[in-house]
C-alpha cells in the first residue's frame, strides 16, 4: 500500500518508513514501564484464583464470587471513560492515576481483615487494573504502527508468559504459607517503579486547557449509565442460583435493567454524546464488529479455564494450593502461542488464519476437558490444559487486529478503551458464569446429608476445597465425583460459547493493517499541544476516504 492511500492528510498523520522506524532508548523505557504494568495485571489474575479457597477460609467468607467480580466490575466501570481521560487530560496523568488506584486498592486487600474490607479493595484496584490495561495499549499504539504493533504485542506476550508462570506458583505458595496477603502487598514496590519510569520518560503532549474544563468534557451521563448496566448486570450474575433462583425476581429485574441500561448507554453514545466514549464509527463495520464479539467470548473461555481448573485439582485431585498452581502451568501455553501469534501478524500481515485455528482448537480442549474424571491422572488434565492454551492462545491478542485494521489511528484511545471495556465485562460474565455453574451444580450433586452442613447460600465449592482431604470415604468419593462431574458441565457450556466465536469470526474480513501513526501523540512532538477530543469525530469522519481504501480485502 502507497503512502498516499496511508493517510488523507500526510502533513498532519506523517507515515513512517517501517525500515527506519528503530525504536530508541527513551521508546524501550516507556515500553518497559508499560510491561511492568501489564506485569501487575496478569499476575493478579493468575495468582489471585489459586490463593481464593485459602483466602475465603480465614477470612470465614462464603461470597467468594465478590472477590473476582468487584475486580472486573470496577475495571469495566473505569475502561469507557479511560479512552475520553487519556484524550482530555494526557496519557501520562490518566496512566499514573491508575496506577496509584491499583496500588492503593493492593494495600486495602494486604491490610483487610474482613471480606467487606477485601472486596472493597478489590474494587479500589479494579478502577486501576483497568486503566492500566486500557491506557497501556493506548500509549503503545500512540508509538507504533497497525502493521508493526504484532511485534511489541508479542513481548506483552512474554511478560504474559512470566506472569502467568509464576502467578500460580506464587500465589499457591504463600496462601500455603499463610502469608496470601503478602500476594496484594507485591504489588506495591512493582507500581512505584512502574509509576517512576512513565513519570520520567512519558513525555507525550499534554492537552491544553484549565482542569475544570477538561472535567467537563467528560461523558458524565454515559459513565453514569454504564457503571448501572455493568453494576446491575453483575448483581444479576452473582446472585442467581446462590443468593436467589435464577427465576426469581432478585435475579431477573437487576439483570433486565442492567441490560436494557446497556443498551441506553449505546444509544446514547450514538446519537446524544458530545464527547462520545464510543463514538459509533467504532462499530459500524462488520470487522471491527466481529473483533468485538470475539474478545468478549474468548475472554469468557479463558477466565473459566483460570478460575475453575485449579478447583479440579484442590477438589478431585487434593491438590494444595501451591501444588495446584504448579498442575494448573500447562494452560501457560496460551502465553507463547500469543507470542508466535503475534510475531505472524506482524510478519504475514494476516490475522484471520491465527483467529480460526484458535477457535478451533479451544473446543477440541473443551470437548476433551469435559470428560475427566475425578480418578483420572493429574498429567492428563495438564495435557488437556496445554490444547486449551494453544488455542486460546492463538486468539487472545489476535482480536485485537480485526477491531482495528478498519478503522484510522485517530481511532485508537477510543477502540482500546471499549476494546478492553468488553473484554472487562466479559470477565465479569466469565467469573459469576463458572461460579453459579459450579455452585448449581454441586448442589445437585452432593449428598443431602452433608449439604444441610453448610448456611444457606454459602458458596459451596470453596467452602469444601480445605477439607475434602479430611474427608473420610465414601463421603471423600462422592464429593469428589460431584466436583468433576460439575466442572464436566462446565467445560461443556464452554464448548458453546467457543462455537458462538468461531461463528462470529466468519464475520470479519481480510483486511491490511495501517503503517499510519497518530502524530498528535508522537514522542517528537514535544512542544504541540495534543488535541483535547474535541475533534475525534471530525478527524474520523474525514479520514472515511482511507478507510473505505482498507476495508478491501487483502486475503
Amino acid at each position: 500500500m502507497s503512502s498516499d492511500k496511508d493517510s488523507v492528510d500526510g502533513s498532519q498523520h506523517p507515515i513512517p518508513d517501517l525500515n527506519r522506524t528503530r525504536k530508541g532508548g527513551v521508546f524501550w523505557c516507556i515500553f518497559l514501564s508499560l510491561c511492568l504494568a501489564v506485569f501487575l495485571a496478569a499476575l493478579e489474575l493468575t495468582a489471585v484464583s489459586t490463593a481464593l479457597p485459602t483466602i475465603a477460609h480465614d477470612l470465614h467468607a462464603d461470597d467468594f464470587i465478590w472477590v473476582g467480580s468487584a475486580y472486573t466490575l470496577a475495571s469495566t466501570a473505569l475502561l469507557p471513560m479511560s479512552g475520553g481521560m487519556a484524550q482530555i487530560f494526557g496519557r501520562r496523568p490518566a496512566l499514573l492515576t491508575c496506577l496509584g488506584l491499583f496500588a492503593l486498592g493492593s494495600g486495602i486487600c494486604g491490610g483487610a481483615n474482613s471480606m467487606g474490607m477485601l472486596i472493597a479493595g478489590r474494587t479500589v484496584q479494579g478502577l486501576g487494573g483497568g486503566g492500566i490495561q486500557s491506557l497501556s495499549a493506548i500509549v503503545l499504539a500512540d508509538l507504533t504502527t497497525l502493521q508493526e504493533r504484532g511485534i511489541y504485542t508479542s513481548l506483552f506476550g512474554i511478560v504474559w508468559c512470566i506472569a502467568g508462570l509464576s502467578g500460580p506458583v506464587v500465589g499457591g505458595s504463600l496462601a500455603a504459607q499463610g502469608q496470601w496477603r503478602w500476594l496484594f502487598y507485591l504489588n506495591l514496590p512493582i507500581s512505584g517503579v512502574a509509576g517512576g519510569l512513565v513519570f520520567i520518560f512519558l513525555k507525550l503532549p499534554t492537552p491544553p486547557g484549565a482542569f475544570t474544563e477538561k472535567i467537563k468534557r467528560l461523558d458524565w451521563v454515559g459513565n453514569a449509565l454504564v457503571i448501572g448496566g455493568t453494576a446491575a448486570c453483575t448483581i444479576a450474575l452473582t446472585w442467581g442460583g446462590v443468593i436467589a433462583p435464577w427465576n426469581s425476581a432478585k435475579v431477573l429485574v437487576p439483570l433486565i435493567i442492567g441490560l436494557v441500561v446497556l443498551g441506553l448507554f449505546l444509544l446514547w453514545e450514538a446519537k446524544w454524546a458530545t464527547y462520545s466514549m464510543v463514538p459509533y464509527s467504532l462499530m459500524s463495520n462488520r470487522t471491527s464488529l466481529s473483533g468485538y464479539l470475539q474478545t468478549f467470548l474468548i475472554t469468557i473461555i479463558g477466565l473459566a479455564v483460570i478460575y475453575y481448573m485449579t478447583v479440579y485439582f484442590q477438589g478431585c485431585k487434593d491438590a494444595s494450593p501451591i501444588h495446584a498452581g504448579v498442575l494448573a502451568l500447562g494452560f501457560a501455553a496460551i502465553s507463547p502461542t500469543s507470542i508466535l501469534s503475534g510475531i505472524a501478524v506482524a510478519k504475514m500481515h494476516r490475522y484471520r488464519p491465527q483467529l480460526w485455528i484458535g477457535w478451533c482448537l479451544a473446543m477440541v480442549g473443551f470437548g476433551i476437558a469435559s470428560t475427566l474424571q475425578a480418578t483420572d491422572s493429574p498429567g492428563r488434565a495438564v495435557g488437556f490444559e496445554v490444547v486449551l492454551g494453544v488455542g486460546i492462545g492463538c486468539g487472545f491478542t489476535t482480536v485485537m487486529f480485526p477491531v482495528l485494521a478498519p478503522l484510522p489511528a485517530a481511532s485508537n484511545a477510543h477502540a482500546l478503551a471499549f476494546f478492553q471495556f468488553v473484554r472487562s465485562f466479559a470477565g465479569v460474565w466469565g467469573v459469576t458464569i463458572g461460579g453459579t455453574i459450579l455452585q448449581n451444580e454441586l448442589k445437585r450433586r452432593i449428598p443431602v446429608d452433608y449439604l444441610a452442613t453448610f448456611p444457606e447460600g454459602a458458596a459451596i465449592a470453596y467452602s469444601l476445597i480445605p477439607v475434602v482431604p479430611t474427608l473420610q470415604e465414601p463421603l471423600k468419593g462422592q464429593v469428589q465425583d460431584a466436583f468433576a462431574k460439575s466442572l464436566q458441565v462446565l467445560w461443556k457450556v464452554m464448548i458453546g460459547v467457543t462455537g458462538a466465536g468461531f461463528l462470529s469470526s466468519l464475520m470479519m474480513e481480510g483486511l491490511p493493517l495501517h503503517t499510519d501513526m497518530d502524530s498528535r501523540w508522537a514522542l517528537e512532538a514535544k512542544n504541540q499541544p495534543a488535541d483535547d477530543g474535541e475533534n475525534l469525530i471530525d478527524l474520523v469522519e474525514a479520514q472515511k476516504a482511507e478507510v473505505a481504501e482498507r476495508t478491501t480485502p487483502v486475503e
